[in-house]
């Protein structure tokens, strides 16, 4: 069996929160350098280990215990698309505790290690930002269509997944792949750690399984501590989404406005500033939300707005935990008071 055989057969999607069937991605770059001239048939393909997501930590874990399993995931793509290089783009706080190691395991490869930029921020992860950070480049997301599938780093069709991703595609062309996926869990639970466990989890089975289940009244952010949406403890039989976290809220220990406010800093601080929507939105957005009398109407009305017309999908993801608050979790507070 060849190798997108065994790789749509193991239904392998990218864990890097989009789940985008992997066989689609590889095939996109094939066909891209199957559709070019013969001497113009370069590729590359790229690990993005970024993780800029807080509350997410399984790609530094995988890293950490299973490089060997994410490296070879990567040569297999080499391989198969006949790459020119490979590139690990490396979160920079992981690099002084991996560093030693993936080097060692690279030797006499086509793989570096690329350090994401300490200036990257988050919007560094965005799969076309990382092409410009490796480009030397102002590291800010480019205009899609062309997708880096077809036009990618130097112009060239690149493949880029995640770290978990080419973990997978080892054990898959293998045939050890068992159907699990890493999860991430923090927040008000006795418990917080990276688990291994069963794919499509509901969030209630995996917070019962690693024994995070809070015996008092709470809420969950799933898929990010900055991105994930909200949920209350009625709306828990839903398979975790996403990158694979869960962030647990005591819903009488947090403050509301400081939940809130902790979000819109987050994104204020982590926008490139390249497109007006999101620069000045968010910044509205909290200087609305810091008055004493909000107005609701005009803090929504700038939300929709956000998500509608931002150029990548940084604004859009800063109205998810907000818009998932207020409607699934603000009810239950007001209900309280």
């Amino acid at each position: 069996m060849d190798i997108l055989s065994k790789i749509k057969q193991a239904g392998l999607v990218g864990r890097g929160g989009a789940d985008f069937p992997v066989v689609k991605k590889w095939s996109a770059v094939a066909k891209a350098l199957a559709d070019k001239d013969a001497g113009e048939r370069k590729c590359y393909v790229i690990c993005n280990s970024a993780e800029g997501e807080p509350g997410v930590a399984k790609d530094g874990y995988i890293l950490e215990h299973f490089a060997d399993k994410v490296i070879d995931g990567m040569k297999i793509a080499i391989d198969f698309l006949s790459a020119e290089k490979g590139f690990i783009y490396l979160n920079y706080s992981y690099n002084k505790k991996l560093n030693k190691k993936l080097t060692a395991l690279l030797k006499n490869s086509k793989i570096e290690i690329f350090i994401k930029p300490i200036n990257a921020g988050y919007i560094g992860g965005e799969e076309s930002a990382i092409l410009n950070a490796i480009e030397g480049k102002k590291i800010e997301p480019r205009l899609k269509p062309p997708f880096p599938t077809t036009a990618g780093l130097w112009g060239c069709p690149t493949l880029i997944n995640n770290v978990e991703t080419f973990y997978n595609v080892s054990l898959a062309t293998a045939n050890q792949y068992a159907n699990k996926r890493f999860y991430t869990i923090t927040g008000d639970c006795p418990n917080e750690g990276v688990y291994e466990l069963q794919d499509n989890l509901t969030i209630e089975k995996l917070l019962n399984q690693t024994k995070n289940y809070p015996k008092f009244i709470f809420f969950a952010q799933v898929g990010g501590n900055a991105s994930g949406e909200v949920l209350n403890s009625s709306q828990l039989k839903r398979p975790v989404s996403g990158a694979g976290s869960i962030v647990v809220y005591s819903l009488t220990k947090n403050n509301f406005k400081k939940v809130i406010k902790n979000w819109l800093d987050f994104f204020i601080n982590e926008s490139c500033g390249q497109c007006a929507p999101c620069r000045e939105g968010i910044y509205r957005l909290n200087e609305i939300f810091m008055k004493e009398k909000i107005d609701w109407a005009l803090f929504n009305n700038l939300l929709d707005n956000l998500s509608d017309t931002s150029f990548c999908a940084l604004g859009g993801s800063a109205t998810i935990p907000i818009k998932s608050f207020m409607k699934n979790v603000y009810p239950q507070i007001y209900k309280k008071e």
